[in-house]
Formats: C-alpha cells, structure tokens, sequence
C-alpha cells in the first residue's frame, strides 16, 4: 500500500497529524488482524518533495529527492511507533542505509519479515534520485510478488479533472493502464504505470481518509478505481458523478 504522505499531516498540510496517523495505524491493524501480508511504502510530500525544492529553494533536484527520501524515513518511524503502540510488529527497511534507526533494504529480508507476520515498511524511496515513492511502490511490490498496490491517497478515486477545482469532474471506476498514460490521468507517474502494466500488477485508488476504506479495498469491494490490463466491464473506461459510492 502507497500511502501519501500529505495525509498524514491531516488538516495542518504539515509535519505530522498524531490523529491522522493513530487514525490509519487503527485501521491497518484491523487489516493485518486478517491475516493478511501488508507492505507500505510512505510519501515524504508532508515535508519535502525534490521537484518543490528545485523550484522554490534553489536545491538541485538530485539533492532535494534524497531529502525527501529522509522525509519518507521520517513518517516510517511515526507510522511504525504508531503501529507498534497497537501491538503490530513492524519493520522499517530503508534503500539508504540508516543502520541505527532502520534496517538495510534487502529483497529476502523484507520477504521474511512478511512471512512471520510483520508490517514491512519501505523507506527511502528506491534510494535513487529521480524516482519516486510512486515508483518505489511499484518496484518493491514487484519484488516481493504483491498482489495488488493499493494507492491510498485524499481523493476517493481517479477523476477527469481535479475535483477541487471542477465540481463536474467524474470518476472513473475502471480505467487501463494505457488509459492512464494517454489521458495524463493523476493516479501515478507514468514510469510507475508502465512498470505496473509491464508486470500485470492492478493498481486501486481510493480514498484512505474514508474510515473502513483499506480493508474495504482488500476485502476486494468495489471503492474507488481499479486501474489494470483490461476493464471488466468491456468498455474503455466506467464513471460515476463525484462523490457517488457504487
């Protein structure tokens, strides 16, 4: 599960929100509680993005992504006190080595960690500039044979336009990856998205401040937007009016 971090920061837009974050903490522990084997990757935009600092700082934009992978070890370490103060075993695993506060990112261990029950949080990034969480989510599900990524974000799904901006903007409720990229559609970056179509990985999008949404989303009901090789419905694309709940 991606999870962005601007919503950890709740209604501040800053830092980090204890309620916001108690708040997902609760409800990824009702999802674990399941049984099932739970990988998040953290944003680090309630901070820092690399992009935003090479426009607003002066910061080249190599340096100000490897601040903002810093930014995305530091809400690893919230989320995972937050789970663990509900008896969620958790490990951090960070792609830039941080030895005394997260381990080394490496494939078998995370793997493991799964296998005996933990939450495994991916830290860093990919650990490369130029690349983002976005990308990082979908590398690292790859890599631990995930069966789906589940892009929890602000929105309860993916729109036509930006429904802040637009009230009759619709949402999608299935769209395909070349959907995606042909439209420009704001679910991932485009190397994200070709990577998730490479490998045959459905991506979900829905709303994480919706309570009850993400084990909505593994329990398989239908919220928000799936996105995947083809739709189910036998046309390119299915929308409903903003704010609708199928």
């Amino acid at each position: 599960m991606k999870i962005s971090g601007e919503a950890l920061a709740g209604d501040a837009g800053f830092g980090i929100d204890p309620t916001a974050i108690a708040a997902f903490a609760h409800e990824i522990q009702e999802v674990h509680a399941l049984g099932c084997e739970l990988a998040l990757v953290v944003g680090g935009g309630n901070f820092f993005r690399g992009l935003s600092g090479e426009s607003s700082f002066g910061v080249d934009r190599a340096t100000g992504d490897y601040m903002g992978m810093l930014a995305t070890v530091i809400n690893s370490l919230a989320l995972q006190s937050a789970l663990e103060a509900l008896a969620v075993s958790t490990r951090v695993l960070s792609a830039i080595e941080i030895h005394e506060v997260a381990e080394p990112y490496i494939r078998r261990r995370a793997t493991r960690h799964l296998e005996k029950g933990r939450v495994v949080i991916f830290a860093a990034g990919t650990g490369n500039p130029y690349f983002s969480t976005d990308t990082a989510a979908s590398l690292r599900a790859m890599e631990i044979g995930a069966e789906v990524i589940l892009k929890a974000t602000k929105v309860d799904g993916v729109y036509s336009a930006d429904p802040k901006t637009q009230p009759d903007a619709v949402r999608y409720t299935e769209l395909t990856y070349i959907d995606v990229l042909n439209r420009g559609l704001k679910v991932m970056d485009s190397t994200a998205i070709s990577l998730c179509m490479d490998n045959g990985l459905p991506i979900i999008v829905f709303n994480l401040l919706q309570p009850g949404n993400i084990q909505k989303a593994v329990c398989g009901e239908a919220i928000g937007t799936i996105v995947q090789a083809r739709v189910t419905s036998g046309a390119a694309k299915r929308a409903v009016p903003r704010g609708t709940q199928e």
